[in-house]
């Protein structure tokens, strides 16, 4: 479909719409989207991030009063409760990854095509954040709720804003929210997400990169033998970029204070040669 296809849904966004959503930053107001990095085990978080320290000040390095602390950090990313974005070599379907990859083409040494390294200058872009809970008129969605499309676009128009070709879309499901105060379940066997058809939405509106604070994906799936559906979609036949488990609680008040569901959007990826994703975190600016 595109020249450079490696960069998949990412040629909608050009430059010129880069300068655009620049021009979106009023007051300088920066709020992550990140959630905390998560050390503890628990139902939502199998896999815990190590964090450890590998020096403390006490240890004399021979450069007398002057000492230093340093720690290690290390996590399997691509699991629930981390926050992070979802290359093209994440996900194959019968035997391909996006545009035709062969399944082969990611190895124990990593990926060869259509790896992280396509986003080495960043994610920078219009951002848009739909609540699907403020229209619904709920804190949050329960899990195994669909959002449907006809969600996003009551969602615009109770925001008063339009999602359009080469946007970030963020949908707000409530699940950090819910995690909060409700405290940790098996969220890899139920959480609120896109309903497949939310597909037909991300391709007509010319969707660049799709961020949730799930995965994106309902569970259970909606789709019989196919366990994340918008994964195979949007990743694999569309090539759009996902961002999971975002949190959105601290950027809801700043929106409804400005009356503003957009912004501009930075995310800056580790580089990671061969890699499939990377933990990030992304920030709103206003």
């Amino acid at each position: 479909r595109w020249r450079d296809g490696q960069r998949g849904a990412l040629n909608h966004l050009t430059p010129d719409r880069i300068v655009s959503a620049a021009r979106l930053v009023r007051t300088g107001d920066t709020v992550t989207l990140a959630r905390p990095l998560d050390t503890r085990t628990s139902p939502a978080d199998p896999t815990p991030a190590d964090h450890h320290m590998t020096m403390l000040p006490d240890v004399d390095i021979g450069s007398g009063s002057l000492r230093f602390a340093k720690d290690y950090i290390g996590l399997d990313y691509h699991n629930d409760t981390h926050s992070h974005l979802d290359a093209l070599s994440h996900v194959a379907y019968r035997g391909h990854f996006y545009d035709g990859t062969p399944e082969a083409a990611v190895t124990e040494h990593g990926a060869s095509a259509d790896a992280v390294e396509v986003l080495r200058n960043g994610l920078v872009g219009r951002g848009v954040l739909l609540d699907v809970p403020r229209v619904r008129g709920v804190r949050w969605l329960e899990p195994g709720d669909n959002v449907l499309p006809d969600d996003l676009t009551a969602a615009e128009q109770e925001h008063d804003v339009r999602v359009g070709t080469g946007d970030i879309l963020l949908v707000r499901t409530g699940h950090a929210r819910r995690l909060a105060e409700l405290g940790p379940w098996d969220t890899a066997t139920a959480k609120a997400g896109l309903h497949p058809r939310v597909a037909h939405f991300l391709g007509e509106r010319g969707v660049a990169a799709l961020g949730s604070d799930g995965n994106s994906d309902t569970a259970p799936s909606a789709v019989d033998g196919i366990r994340f559906p918008i994964h195979a979609l949007a990743i694999n036949a569309m090539g759009i970029h996902l961002l999971d488990y975002l949190q959105f609680e601290d950027l809801v008040p700043q929106c409804e204070a400005t009356g503003r569901w957009e912004f501009l959007f930075v995310a800056s990826p580790l580089r990671i040669t061969h890699g499939t994703g990377s933990p990030v975190n992304p920030v709103a600016i206003f």
